[in-house]
């Protein structure tokens, strides 16, 4: 398992590879203890998004913290 940037001091990460985020497309998979401090990039359907994996998230499911939809609102137009 990799140390987070938490527990480090700044010197320590900032020589760390910056990995890029792992790609995917499976949001029913569960969150692993051992993701807490990766990043993942999940697909909404039409685009990739970047989750930054906490220790809060442990036990949910990666399409959780991505959107599929975007919001809708109507718009009122001023020439009535």
């Amino acid at each position: 398992m990799f140390p987070t940037r938490a527990l480090l001091g700044r010197s320590v990460w900032k020589v760390l590879p910056n990995l890029p985020p792992i790609r995917t497309t499976k949001r029913s998979a569960t969150i692993l203890p051992n993701f807490v401090g990766l990043k993942f990039s999940i697909h909404n359907g039409k685009t990739y998004q970047d989750v930054l994996i906490t220790e809060e998230m442990v036990g949910r499911k990666l399409g959780e913290f991505v959107l599929t939809r975007k919001r809708f609102s109507y718009k009122l137009s001023k020439n009535k």
